[in-house]
């Protein structure tokens, strides 16, 4: 078993975190790629590596396949996998370990390579494989795991990692007891151009004025993917009720095509100016709590969740609502309700932003060991 004597004390000067993502969608990935940014910015060297690359026998691509298609076309078979492997609670079911550890000597040879000195992980199936490895002994360099869901789930959750940084107080409490283990409140990661005023907002709010002259125009998220539920008739309703539906689709031209066909919509495929866009948007409207959604917490607009995926989407959403950071509509006069309510210059608007914008206290990279 390791002990705390194993763990190095933090030196100063350059360090050489080793950060292990995967690429279910973007989310992960994004985190990862800010979290090196601000490494490299602070003066050290960074590398970042997909998990699921890791996995031998293609094990990685088929898990990222089957979530995607799943998630896509039959959201109740990941209910099913979430309530089984993922749900947060008590009693007697799978672990994620044994899928973990298949990496292990992969992840082991890849520390060697880059004379890691910390490894930083921001997916679940990492934080087992090295908690796994650091139980063991195998894993001589601490362990941190940024915890970037809103909904902690128990395969997020090793008694073998040294760290854990959560995004809310709440999420840092459910860590610390389930584990024991020494935890940091830091709020999210995003890039700095969310948390300041867009350069291209006005860009942004010409193209969609003249799109839709009059109409607010409220986002619609379908995630890297473009996994969502009906947004064709989400996009439909907001239509019809005033407002443009501005529906990100991804990377899925299929969604993008079909919503295009709901009169009064702008269905977008993958937008690189982010911050501009949701810098010139009235809402967004949520199915995930993922990073689309904390970055529109970061640019201070307010977030309605809505028709959430099922698993960690929907446990993130209410949890989400239930800090006070967003709504969560429960059908769609609800939804239209929500909208009309939220305001320009209003207080509840100005509330639910605050709330949101407080989440943000430090930065994680400081709390990775010896960063």
């Amino acid at each position: 078993m390791r002990t705390s004597a194993e763990v190095p004390s933090p030196q100063r000067g350059r360090r050489r975190p080793l950060i292990l993502s995967a690429g279910m969608g973007a989310g992960h990935d994004t985190v990862a790629a800010e979290l090196a940014r601000r490494a490299a910015a602070s003066g050290h060297e960074p590398q970042v590596a997909d998990v699921l690359r890791l996995l031998p026998y293609g094990l990685g691509g088929g898990l990222r396949r089957s979530y995607q298609a799943s998630v896509r076309h039959a959201p109740w078979a990941y209910a099913g996998v979430y309530a089984a492997f993922l749900r947060a609670g008590g009693g007697p079911r799978p672990s994620g370990v044994p899928l973990a550890r298949l990496a292990a000597d992969r992840l082991m040879d890849l520390v060697e390579r880059v004379d890691a000195d910390v490894v930083v992980s921001v997916f679940h199936l990492a934080a087992q494989l090295t908690g796994h490895l650091r139980a063991r002994g195998r894993l001589r360099v601490p362990s941190t795991v940024f915890l970037v869901d809103f909904a902690v789930h128990r395969q997020w959750l090793h008694p073998g990692n040294d760290r854990y940084l959560c995004l809310t107080a709440g999420a840092a409490a459910e860590v610390r007891a389930a584990l024991g283990t020494p935890v940091v409140t830091t709020g999210p990661a995003v890039a700095p151009e969310f948390l300041v005023p867009a350069a291209g907002a006005a860009g942004w709010r010409q193209r969609l004025a003249g799109w839709a002259p009059g109409r607010p125009p409220v986002v619609l998220s379908a995630g890297a993917w473009g996994a969502a539920s009906r947004p064709d008739a989400t996009a439909r309703l907001l239509s019809g009720a005033g407002w443009l539906p501005v529906v990100l689709c991804g990377r899925n031209a299929r969604l993008r095509e079909r919503v295009s066909r709901v009169p009064g919509t702008l269905a977008l495929d993958w937008v690189e100016d982010m911050p501009g866009l949701l810098s010139a948007a009235y809402a967004l409207v949520d199915n995930a709590a993922g990073q689309t959604a904390v970055q529109a917490l970061a640019a201070g607009l307010p977030v309605i969740g809505y028709r959430p995926l099922p698993g960690h989407g929907l446990d993130g959403v209410r949890r989400m609502a239930a800090l006070g950071v967003s709504e969560l509509a429960p059908d769609a006069p609800g939804l239209l309700t929500a909208l009309g309510r939220l305001t320009e210059d209003g207080r509840e608007r100005s509330a639910q932003v605050a709330r949101g914008h407080a989440l943000f206290r430090s930065d994680p990279i400081t709390s990775v060991a010896g960063l």
